[in-house]
């Protein structure tokens, strides 16, 4: 494999593994946790999908043709809240990943060199790439923090489980 291959195929992996943590927040969450907000100034976790979405649909539609912020988003209505049902908004969800990893998928080494605009702003496709690599677990970072909170004691762990350290370390040297 060679450099650009192995960029993309460690950058879809990050990718990925992002958007299973949020799905695995999602399925322990119900219709009514999904509009949850702590106060009038926070995101809800459909408000963040919402976002997401908008955001993935805009800057992957034409990745390489067109300016990343397209003329038919409308970037404030994604932090309105919506009431879309839950089944709505992971179909949303599925959409804007499918767009966005199909993009990544597709790009060639040629294209890590080209340069693309977001909303006028020249940008390589690598450091574009990496914007959104950034921006994407930032969001999923605060839809786990925002379960977590919701379910507490009932939140089944993403990752190791709190005083439960050395038990996985022991069984991940076993043969």
């Amino acid at each position: 494999m060679n450099l650009a291959e192995t960029f993309l195929s460690s950058y879809i992996k990050r990718s990925t593994y992002y958007k299973e943590l949020a799905d695995k927040t999602f399925a322990q969450l119900s219709e009514a946790n999904f509009h949850y907000q702590a106060n009038d100034a926070s995101n809800s976790i459909a408000i963040i999908i919402q976002h997401l979405v908008g955001n993935m649909l805009s800057r992957f539609t034409n990745l390489l043709t067109e300016d990343g912020e397209k003329e038919w988003r409308n970037r404030d209505t994604e932090f309105e809240e919506q009431q879309l049902s839950k089944e709505a908004l992971l179909q949303k969800w599925e959409e804007g990943w499918a767009c966005y990893l199909s993009a990544v998928k597709n790009l060639t080494e040629d294209d890590l060199l080209k340069t693309i605009t977001i909303r006028n702003e020249e940008l390589s496709v690598v450091d574009a790439l990496n914007r959104q690599l950034a921006h994407y677990p930032y969001h999923v970072g605060q839809i786990v923090y925002i379960g977590r909170m919701i379910k507490d004691n009932q939140w089944q762990s993403l990752s190791i489980p709190k005083g439960q350290s050395q038990q996985f370390n022991d069984q991940m040297q076993k043969p």
